[in-house]
C-alpha cells in the first residue's frame, strides 16, 4: 500500500501542477493550514533534483507571502479569524505568556519557530496581533523561512538518490515520521508558547 502511495507521490510530483501545489500550500500553511509544504517539496526535489533549489525559493516566496496573509490575520480579523485559529489549534490560554516574551524576544521568537516543525502560523498571526513591526516580520520570516527551504534542497540536492533509494524502501516510517513531526510541533508549540 504505501509504496503504491510513494509512486503516486512521485507522479504528482512529476506533474505539471505539481509546482502551483506547492506554491498553494507553502502559502498556505503559514496563515491557517496544518500541513507543512516538506509533503510535496521531498518528494517534488526527489524526482527532479536539479530544480530543488527553484523548489526552495518558491516555497520560500509563497511561505512569506503567506505569513504576510497571517500577520493581517492577526492584525486586522484577530476578532473573528484570527481567535478562531489560535482556540482551533489550542493556544488561546497561552496568548498573555505570549505577548510578555514577545516584546523582549519577538526576533528570536520568528527566527527559531521559522526553523523548526512548530506551526509558523502561529507566529504569524501573533505578529500581527501584538503589531510586531511590519518590515522587520518581514525581513526575518524571509531569513527563517528560507534557510529552512534552502537547507532542505540542499541535502536533497546533494543527497537525493540515496535518500530516493531509502524512502522506496522506508516510505511507510518516512510518512510516520511527517506525521510525527507535524503532531510533535503542534505539541512543542503547545509547550513553548
Amino acid at each position: 500500500m504505501f509504496k503504491r502511495l510513494y509512486h503516486w507521490t512521485l507522479s504528482l510530483a512529476e506533474s505539471p501542477r505539481a509546482t502551483w501545489a506547492l506554491g498553494a500550500i507553502a502559502f498556505a500553511e503559514s496563515s491557517f493550514f496544518p500541513i507543512p509544504p516538506d509533503v510535496i517539496l521531498v518528494p517534488m526535489s526527489l524526482a527532479k533534483p536539479k530544480r530543488a533549489w527553484f523548489y526552495a525559493g518558491l516555497c520560500t516566496i509563497c511561505s512569506v507571502a503567506g505569513g504576510i496573509l497571517g500577520y493581517a490575520i492577526g492584525w486586522l480579523l484577530w476578532d473573528t479569524v484570527g481567535s478562531w485559529l489560535i482556540n482551533l489549534y489550542g493556544y488561546a490560554a497561552r496568548m498573555d505568556a505570549v505577548k510578555a516574551g514577545y516584546d523582549q524576544w519577538g526576533w528570536l521568537f520568528i527566527l527559531v519557530k521559522g526553523l523548526t516543525p512548530i506551526p509558523y502560523k502561529l507566529v504569524t498571526i501573533v505578529s500581527g496581533l501584538l503589531e510586531y513591526n511590519f518590515f522587520l516580520f518581514v525581513l526575518l520570516s524571509i531569513i527563517t523561512r528560507g534557510a529552512r527551504f534552502f537547507l532542505l534542497a540542499g541535502l536533497l540536492n546533494k543527497f537525493g538518490e540515496p535518500i530516493k533509494r531509502m524512502l522506496e524502501r522506508h516510505f511507510a516510517t518516512f510518512m510516520i515520521l511527517i506525521v510525527v513531526m507535524i503532531i510533535g510541533g503542534f505539541w512543542l508549540a503547545g509547550k513553548m508558547f
